[in-house]
């Protein structure tokens, strides 16, 4: 089984909307790292030095190659990225190899067995 890791940097309100839909379509966990920074278009605005900008998460998502795309296109939705540009963005990239996850193939091998 092949899996694809999705990232999702996203402000800190929506994360659990994020990671709710992500479930709902099929993943099989998450892993949030929150109070991280980033910096888009637009500068991060100040006010007497201090940032007015808002918090963000990073969402790992472990995923099977083959639902990858479905959930990725479900965070965005969910996450209304493209409506409120600034709100967050997510991508995918190939896993080559990854241990501790026998349980989650067995229950992903019935739901992507014919795409296999």
């Amino acid at each position: 089984m092949h899996f694809k890791l999705i990232i999702a940097l996203t402000e800190d309100t929506i994360t659990d909307k994020v990671v709710d839909a992500a479930r709902e379509k099929g993943a099989t966990g998450s892993t949030v790292i929150s109070s991280a920074r980033g910096e888009g278009l637009q500068v991060t605005k100040t006010f007497l030095g201090l940032s007015l900008d808002t918090q963000r998460d990073v969402i790992l998502l472990l995923v099977e190659e083959h639902m990858s795309r479905d959930i990725l296109e479900t965070i965005e939705a969910a996450g209304e990225f493209e409506a409120n540009p600034g709100s967050g963005i997510a991508f995918s990239i190939d896993v080559d190899d990854a241990v501790g996850v026998s349980q989650q193939v067995n229950k992903l091998s019935a739901l992507v067995e014919d795409e296999i």
